[in-house]
C-alpha cells in the first residue's frame, strides 16, 4: 500500500509539471495513462504480494500447528517410550533378581543333592564297615572264612548298585580281599578239635615204658597135682606110676622157671628218668599231658596257632621221653598230633585290611 500511493503521487507530480510546462494534452493524457496503468500494475502487484503474503501465512501457521502437533504427539510418545523404558528396566531388574535367586537355588539344590548322595556314600560305608567287623569276629568264633566272604560280596553287591566313581577304589579292594580269602588255605577247625579230643581220650591207654609187660601164666599139670594127689590117696590107697610122676615133675620145672623169666627183665634203657616214675607220678604226668593238649584246643579256638604249636610239640616230647614209641596207641597219637600240628598253621584267615583302608580313605573324602 504505501508503494502504490507513491507511484501514483509520482505519477501526478509528473503531470502535473508537464502540464505547467505547457506542453500538449495529448501527451498529458499518454503520461497520465501510462503513470494510471503504473499505478494498477503496481497496485495489482501489491494486492498480488498480499496474498501470496496472506497465502504464506496461512502455511506457515498451519505448518507450524502441524508442526506443534507433531511435536506434542513426539512429546506423548517419548514419554510413552520413556514409560515402556522405565517397565522394561524394571522388569529386566525383576527378572535378574529372579535369575540370581533361580541360580541360588539350583546351587543350593545341587549342593543339597550333593550332600544326600556323599551322606548316602557315607552311611552306606558305615554299613559296610560295620558288616566286615561283625564277620570278622564271626570267623574268629567259628574260624571259617565263610562269614566273611559272604560280608565281602554283600558289600560289593550293595556298591555296585550304588554305581558311585568315588566308591570304585573300594570295590578294587573288596574284590582283592576277596581272591586273597579264596586263595588262602583255612583248616577245617572242628576237624582238628575232633583229633585233639580223640589224643586226650587216648593218652590213659598209652603204655608207658617203666611198665612191665602183662604176659599170661600157662597153667601147666603142676595145678592138677595137687588136686590129683589127695584124690589118689584118698581112692583107695594105690601108688602112682613113675610116668605121671615124671611128667607133672617136669610140668612143676617149667612153671617155676616161667615164674622165674617173669621175674626178671634185660631191657635197654636209652631215658633212665622214664624208669624212676612212680606210678602216681604217672598219673600226674597223663593229667599233665591232658592240660597240655586241652590248652592246645583252646588255643585253636582262639586262633593263637603259635601257642597251639608250642603246647603240642612238649606233649609230643613227653611222648617220647616217657611212653613206649613201638605201641600202636602211641604211634596213632603221635600221627594225630603231627597233623594237628602242621594244619594249624593253616588255621588263621586272612583279615580284608585293604578293604577296611579303602573305606575309611573314602569316608574321610580322600
Amino acid at each position: 500500500m504505501p508503494s502504490g500511493a507513491g507511484i501514483s503521487a509520482a505519477a501526478q507530480s509528473a503531470a502535473a509539471q508537464v502540464l505547467t510546462a505547457g506542453r500538449s494534452p495529448v501527451w498529458a493524457v499518454a503520461v497520465l495513462g501510462v503513470g494510471l496503468l503504473v499505478s494498477g500494475a503496481a497496485l495489482w502487484s501489491v494486492w498480488s504480494l498480499k496474498e501470496q503474503f496472506s497465502t504464506l501465512e496461512q502455511e506457515l501457521v498451519r505448518r507450524q500447528q502441524t508442526s506443534a502437533d507433531q511435536a506434542g504427539e513426539a512429546r506423548v510418545l517419548a514419554r510413552q517410550a520413556q514409560d515402556q523404558t522405565r517397565d522394561a528396566a524394571a522388569k529386566v531388574s525383576l527378572l535378574e533378581n529372579r535369575l540370581a535367586e533361580v541360580a541360588l537355588q539350583r546351587t543350593q539344590v545341587e549342593e543339597l543333592m550333593q550332600s544326600l548322595a556323599r551322606s548316602r556314600d557315607e552311611n552306606l560305608l558305615t554299613d559296610v564297615d560295620a558288616g566286615l567287623r561283625v564277620a570278622l569276629q564271626q570267623t574268629a568264633i567259628t574260624g571259617s572264612a565263610e562269614p566273611l566272604v559272604a560280608a565281602l560280596r554283600t558289600a560289593d553287591e550293595r556298591l555296585t548298585r550304588v554305581n558311585q566313581p568315588r566308591l570304585e577304589r573300594v570295590r578294587r579292594a573288596i574284590a582283592g580281599d576277596l581272591d586273597r580269602i579264596r586263595s588262602a588255605g583255612v583248616a577245617d577247625l572242628g576237624a582238628l578239635l575232633i583229633r585233639l579230643d580223640e589224643v586226650v581220650r587216648l593218652i590213659d591207654e598209652l603204655p608207658m615204658l617203666n611198665q612191665l609187660d602183662a604176659r599170661p601164666q600157662a597153667m601147666g599139670p603142676s595145678t592138677n597135682v595137687a588136686a590129683t594127689v589127695p584124690a589118689a590117696s584118698t581112692g583107695g590107697g594105690s601108688p602112682l606110676g613113675w610116668g605121671q610122676l615124671f611128667s607133672e615133675g617136669q610140668s612143676l620145672v617149667h612153671q617155676v622157671w616161667n615164674d622165674m623169666k617173669g621175674l626178671i627183665r634185660v631191657t635197654r634203657i636209652d631215658r633212665p628218668e622214664a624208669m624212676l616214675i612212680a606210678p602216681d607220678q604217672a598219673y600226674f604226668l597223663r593229667e599233665n599231658l591232658k592240660l597240655k593238649v586241652m590248652n592246645a584246643r583252646l588255643a585253636l579256638l582262639s586262633h593263637q596257632s603259635d601257642v597251639a604249636r608250642a603246647d603240642l610239640m612238649q606233649v609230643t616230647q613227653t611222648l617220647g621221653r616217657y611212653f613206649d614209641l613201638g605201641s600202636r596207641r602211641t604211634q596213632v597219637v603221635l600221627e594225630s598230633l603231627k597233623q594237628v600240628t602242621t594244619q594249624s598253621q593253616q588255621v588263621g584267615v586272612p583279615k580284608p585290611e585293604a578293604t577296611l583302608a579303602a573305606i575309611a580313605a573314602a569316608t574321610a573324602g580322600h
